[in-house]
């Protein structure tokens, strides 16, 4: 066994810990089937949103790390339950009104109300597909309309149909007393209307492997349970779909958790092993609600990408999934510099420390270098006091600041920048207020100036962050004052970067007129 090996089944972080729970289940031989198994799954009752992006890279996450754990072979597949019926009209779509006459159907027997793809399920689906593929994850797409109509699903199901009784017997438990009286776990597609139907069963025929039912206006109706014809309700669907593919690993938001020992129940009900289980806490919106498909709300993963690298996303995801995360705007920056931070850590790192840092997960440990010589943050700040409407704007001081660097030579940079006056021209400019230095602050703001004009020796971060804490220490307790006071009335910002680095990279010159500016009042 390598060090790397012995280093990995040591690690620490939650893919290793999750890796580890699930080779255990092949402690005693390995699977029958040949390989381990991980799912996601996808309702594409909507757009598809960063939530879903989420459970993609965090299972691929687990699955790197089993694969340096193990050598049995893995599978990755991407479940959508596109068969299911639509059970409302979603607010984010255009020609909203086209889809009200087609609610209940299945989604991918529903129109596209884009005009793209034969129904809103297949476009769902490729959006779905688009997205991930951006970020290169390796994967195979299942369909539930093709898994069920192919005939995939048919053992499983007429599997259901002979121990209807037993499947019953767990749903009942979880239901009040007036949904039981209706509640089957078949759901028949209306041979004519096309519609998913949710009534009560008058018969299970498991030798025949037909269901028998009455239809909304009272007619009777026999259909097999293979080939398409009907569905399962959506939690035993989630139980036999495990049993059917043999799945070993899913993850699923705290929604979802009540759930676990249903789905569980049912996958063994039908003669197979549950997977194991991860649940992550949910992605909220600015106002702190859950975010949703059919609302819209929070970001989508084109809009991150728009301001964003796709390795950011990827590092936001894998903080901290037990725990609630605040999905907007502001979180952009602070994930972007981390992951720069955790790149250019990893080189020097031990073996262990490697396997434990963020970068590797992202990356499967082919890690590369970084090229930001320049924070986001810093860049942000740069845009907003050079007035940037491009990336170019930018590129005149970073020159001057690190002459060794150009687009070619420091992509990260270059590509960083164009995000900078993207994110800043949207969000930060809207939002900035300046305002006036109070007596001691001008006096201060004075004193700065004349240490600049004085000032004939290096102009490094370093240097010049000393002439700032020089004023700052003789005149302002405590110290932080001082520099909130900089952002404030320079910079229009509550917050900032370390400001002799700004100074360093915005120009000595630059600044003095900068403070000049704010003594005149000009800025406010």
């Amino acid at each position: 066994m390598t060090m790397m090996r012995d280093a990995a089944l040591a690690a620490k972080t939650w893919p290793f810990e999750e890796a580890r729970r699930v080779l255990k289940r092949y402690e005693k031989a390995p699977p029958e089937k040949g390989h381990v198994l991980f799912e996601t799954g996808y309702g594409p009752s909507g757009l598809p949103h960063i939530g879903t992006f989420g459970e993609v890279a965090r299972t691929s996450m687990i699955r790197r790390a089993f694969q340096e754990i193990s050598d049995i072979p893995t599978r990755l597949i991407c479940f959508s339950d596109d068969m299911d019926g639509m059970r409302k009209v979603p607010e984010n779509v255009p020609n909203p009104g086209m889809l009200r006459d087609h609610l209940q159907k299945p989604l991918t027997s529903v129109p596209d109300p884009f005009g793209q793809y034969e129904s809103f399920g297949h476009h769902n689906n490729a959006m779905l597909r688009r997205f991930l593929d951006t970020f290169g994850f390796e994967y195979e797409f299942i369909s539930a309309t093709d898994f069920y109509k192919s005939g995939q699903f048919d053992t499983i199901l007429l599997r259901a149909a002979e121990r209807y009784d037993a499947i019953m017997k767990v749903m009942l438990k979880s239901l009040r007393e007036e949904r039981q009286q209706t509640y089957s776990v078949f759901l028949p597609i209306h041979p004519e209307t096309g519609r998913v139907l949710y009534v009560p069963l008058k018969e299970v025929n498991a030798k025949d492997g037909t269901i028998t039912f009455d239809d909304e206006t009272g007619r009777e109706w026999t259909l097999p349970v293979t080939g398409g014809n009907v569905k399962l309700q959506w939690k035993p669907d989630f139980g036999a779909r495990w049993a059917a593919l043999g799945v070993d690993f899913e993850m699923y938001g705290k929604d979802h958790s009540t759930n676990t020992p249903i789905y569980d129940a049912i996958c063994e009900i039908l003669g197979e092993k549950a997977p194991e289980h991860f649940t992550y806490e949910l992605f909220l919106d600015e106002q702190g609600q859950k975010i949703s498909k059919s609302k819209g709300n929070g970001l989508s993963i084109d809009e991150w990408l728009t301001y964003a690298s796709t390795e950011s996303l990827s590092y936001f995801m894998f903080q901290k999934p037990k725990t609630a995360k605040r999905l907007w705007w502001d979180v952009i920056p602070k994930a972007f510099d981390e992951y720069h931070q955790q790149l250019r850590a990893y080189p020097a790192q031990t073996p262990d420390q490697q396997l434990n840092n963020p970068v590797w997960h992202i990356h499967g440990g082919d890690v590369p270098e970084s090229t930001l010589t320049v924070p986001f943050a810093m860049l942000l700040n740069l845009a907003g006091v050079a007035g940037a409407e491009d990336k170019e704007t930018l590129w005149g001081f970073l020159r001057r600041y690190a002459p060794e660097a150009s687009p070619g030579t420091h992509p990260d940079l270059d590509q960083a920048a164009g995000f900078a006056v993207r994110y800043y021209n949207d969000f930060v400019k809207p939002t900035k207020t300046f305002r006036a230095p109070s007596d001691a602050e001008r006096e201060a703001l004075g004193a700065l100036r004349a240490a600049l004009a004085a000032h004939d020796g290096p102009t490094d971060d370093e240097t010049l962050q000393s002439i700032v804490y020089a004023v700052g220490r003789d005149r302002f307790e405590p110290l932080r004052d001082w520099f909130t006071a900089l952002y404030e009335v320079l910079l229009g910002a509550s917050q900032g970067p370390r400001f002799g680095g700004f100074i360093a990279l915005y120009g000595v010159k630059e600044t003095i007129a900068l403070i000049d500016r704010a003594l005149a009042g000009e800025l406010v």
